[in-house]
């Protein structure tokens, strides 16, 4: 999947840590899939720097291995398992992190929260009159990663170069579970937290143009 983050200066690495606590679904790095929706959030960081906001696109590897590597959360829509979620995380009471989760995926709150946040929790508006003022009319969409395994499902795209691994990934997560007699989330932990990956995953590598058992013999030399 492709997905955008909007900013207001480069970078080429992700540090959570600089990462804002108290947001929709935790402290993390936020992408979403609509470019517009990012050069928005670009505008709106930017300005507060005076300077022109930035739009950096990545590659998210949204699959079955995501799934087991990590721990994701997705909301199909605005919901009121969605907004207790988003009050969970934005109130500055709750303890940080709020969540276990890895990536969560799922709508995003307009930006009346702050103020409406309040008026609910001291119980001044309804649940449901609370969910109505955060919508949106237009569809909106975020990801947010978490942790620092979660960022290995993301690889940022260079020169607009875009290519995917899953297949090159199910070929030798099945290997590595023979070879080693693991299972299937053992052995796409390993695979996808080794050196190898991070170079299949560095596109100025062309490391991923190999054939897979070229790249499995890379990385059986990490087994040790």
């Amino acid at each position: 999947m492709q997905v955008y983050h909007g900013s207001y200066t480069t970078f080429d690495e992700i540090d959570l840590s600089k990462a804002q606590p108290n947001r929709d679904f935790g402290q993390g790095f936020y992408v979403t899939k609509y470019r517009k929706q990012a050069e928005k959030w670009a505008k709106n960081v930017s300005s507060k720097y005076h300077c022109e906001g930035l739009v950096t696109e990545y590659i998210y590897y949204d699959s079955e291995f995501t799934e087991r590597l990590c721990k994701v959360k997705h909301f199909d829509s605005y919901s009121e398992e969605w907004l207790d979620f988003v009050v969970m995380n934005r109130n500055p009471l709750s303890p940080t992190p709020a969540h276990d989760y890895d990536i969560v995926e799922g709508p995003v709150a307009n930006d009346k929260v702050q103020r409406t946040l309040t008026r609910y929790l001291s119980g001044k508006i309804s649940k449901h009159d609370f969910l109505k003022m955060l919508t949106y009319h237009e569809n909106t969409h975020q990801i947010c990663f978490c942790t620092m395994r979660s960022l290995l499902t993301l690889s940022k795209v260079a020169n607009d170069s875009i290519f995917f691994i899953e297949d090159i990934a199910e070929q030798i997560v099945e290997q590595l579970m023979l070879d080693l007699k693991i299972d299937e989330e053992k052995a796409a932990d390993f695979f996808y937290t080794s050196k190898t990956f991070s170079k299949l995953a560095d596109k100025n590598t062309d490391f991923h143009q190999q054939n897979w058992h070229e790249i499995y013999k890379m990385l059986k030399k990490e087994v040790k």
